[in-house]
């Protein structure tokens, strides 16, 4: 087998540069390990920045988001029990976030790769890289009990935190900044309209709580609580309770409440790695980079990632722009990802990507 790009990992990152790629007239094949079922019904985040949904409509996949999601032009920030709106639409010249679930946003990739004739293959097992610093990079994988290669140009490493991409890069070669946070998050999914048509961060002496939403009958909420806590110990009637006490205001504000469908702990941590390449591999999204859930910045870096990645691989394969790969790509990165590298590192010294 043999393609242009091969992409690891169908995420949002995959997906995204996936579709990108095939506007670009650039070949493309994307692995997936698990099964399509399994990434369309994993919940995820459910906040889409301005600049990815003006991207999904601009690429043609976003009729049933703006459909069905939930456009927000500002948010409140709660505290001495009272609420101050942040009005995003003033402050930004009209922009607001969408709220939509990011496992919609893949079923909507997933849906329209597959109906243009794109090629995802599911349940790719063993996988593994392989003549990263040659021309000629392979991905090597099993389908259906039977081993594969695919020869690429480039592979596009977009396979999670916890995949192999990152992982194959030899020793020495990435330098990482990571801050573990001594505090994470209880959060539930219930069924129970939202209290608010807006998010609300609500700063409490026993701790933050978050109200946000992926529909108008599921809330999605957070509170603060000891990264190592046991859920045994919250009951459904325990977690409604601190959260009504720490979004608590002077007017009497009362939380929707419902039928807990889902709850876990989430710990707290900034983590990312440069360069964000090795050879003719180039990692994005998750890979790359983890940041806290506080800012709903996951998904949206990720595609601001592959947006970028898009465009450089465009130039040398489609353009035939020549020169050392590691420098077409460099200011590019760093253009993308300056802002967003002070975000995930905090007081870090400054990534260079």
């Amino acid at each position: 087998m043999k393609t242009q790009v091969g992409i690891i990992g169908a995420g949002p990152a995959g997906l995204v540069l996936a579709h990108l790629l095939r506007r670009a007239g650039v070949e493309c094949v994307v692995l997936e390990a698990q099964t399509r079922q399994h990434i369309e019904d994993r919940v995820r985040a459910g906040v889409l920045e301005q600049g990815t949904v003006d991207l999904l409509n601009e690429l043609g996949l976003g009729e049933r988001m703006m459909r069905q999601g939930l456009m927000h032009y500002g948010v409140e920030l709660r505290f001495g029990g009272r609420g101050h709106r942040i009005d995003f639409a003033d402050l930004t010249g009209g922009k607001g976030v969408m709220i939509y679930a990011q496992h919609e946003v893949i079923k909507d990739l997933v849906a329209a790769r597959v109906n243009a004739g794109g090629e995802i293959i599911f349940e790719a097992r063993s996988v593994s890289v392989e003549r990263l610093e040659s021309e000629r990079p392979a991905i090597r994988f099993e389908k259906d009990g039977t081993a594969k290669e695919l020869e690429c140009d480039f592979i596009a490493g977009c396979d999670g935190f916890h995949g192999i991409c990152r992982e194959t890069i030899p020793a020495g070669i990435l330098k990482t900044y990571e801050r573990n946070y001594p505090f994470g998050w209880l959060g539930i999914l219930a069924e129970a309209p939202p209290a608010s048509h807006e998010l609300i961060y609500a700063n409490h002496e026993r701790g933050f709580a978050l109200m946000s939403m992926r529909s108008p009958k599921i809330s999605r909420l957070y509170l603060q609580c000891k990264p190592e806590e046991d859920l045994n110990e919250w009951t459904d009637a325990r977690i409604w309770d601190e959260l009504q006490l720490r979004f608590a205001t002077r007017d009497g504000f009362a939380l929707t409440r419902g039928p807990v469908i889902q709850k876990g702990v989430t710990g707290m941590r900034s983590f990312v790695v440069e360069p964000m390449q090795h050879g003719r591999m180039f990692l994005a999204g998750d890979s790359a980079h983890i940041v806290p859930p506080t800012g709903a910045k996951g998904l949206n870096l990720a595609v601001a990632d592959v947006r970028v990645l898009a465009a450089g691989l465009q130039g040398i394969l489609w353009e035939r722009k020549t020169g050392d790969v590691r420098e077409i790509f460099e200011d590019l990165f760093a253009a993308c990802m300056e802002g967003a590298t002070v975000f995930v590192v905090d007081d870090f010294p400054a990534a260079q990507i």
